[in-house]
This record gives structure tokens, sequence and C-alpha cells, in this order.
């Protein structure tokens, strides 16, 4: 799988609300290095070169979830459907999908436990 990007810092409500859904769904989706960093839930994917992108999540007492949205892409339709079993068994609200947004855009949508939007994608022809 290529680099999607370098990192995303997460702000939660609670960070031990969170903890079990993310401990389920970062590993799934290739973030399978953790690192203990206090007052953070992170985890690496690390390649051959060592450590790449990371997914960080923090407590944020005064955190408000809005309408930002974030979107990881994988490699195919049925990695999606494999990835919304986990998202539905690690307890995400308000999940819609997966589902064609058009004949080349395949996703699934949830929120995390704090409300956070994510969306798990795959586009055909990328």
């Amino acid at each position: 799988m290529s680099s999607r990007f370098d990192h995303i810092d997460l702000r939660v409500r609670n960070l031990a609300e969170v903890r079990p859904f993310y401990e389920r769904l970062l590993p799934a989706l290739g973030f399978t290095r953790e690192v203990s960093i206090p007052g953070w839930l992170t985890y690496e994917v690390e390649d051959s070169d060592g450590a790449t992108e990371f997914f960080g999540v923090t407590e944020s007492s005064s955190h408000v979830a809005n309408e930002c949205r974030v979107a990881l892409w994988v490699d195919s339709r049925e990695e999606v459907d494999r990835l919304a079993a986990i998202v539905r068994q690690a307890g995400a609200s308000n999940i819609k999908g997966p589902l064609c947004e058009d004949p080349q855009y395949y996703a699934v949508f949830f929120e995390d436990p704090s409300g956070n939007r994510l969306e798990i994608c795959h586009r055909e022809n990328r």
C-alpha cells in the first residue's frame, strides 16, 4: 500500500471511550505499530524503510465534532467491505454503506464514538 499522507492528529472528547474503537480499526487499516506517547493513542505504518505515516488520537475535553471528514483510501472494494465489518464490530455510529457514490467510487461512511466523521473508500482507475 502506498503512502496516503504523513500523519493525522485527531481530537476526541474522551480517549478512554474511543480507545477500543481505534485499537480495532487502526491495525486493520495497516497502522500496525503502536507507539507509546503519554496522552496519545498512536499507531504507525511501518515498511522496510521504517515508520511512514501515523494516526494519532488525543483527548481534548472541549472537543466538539464538526462536519469535517477524514477519508482513507484502500486498494479494493473487497477491502472496503472487510473494513466496514470491522467498523460495525468496533462500535461506529451513523454507518452508511458500503455504497457506490458513482460507478468509480465505493465507500463506507461512519462516526467514531466521539462523533468524528470518517470514511474508507476505493476509487477505480486510481
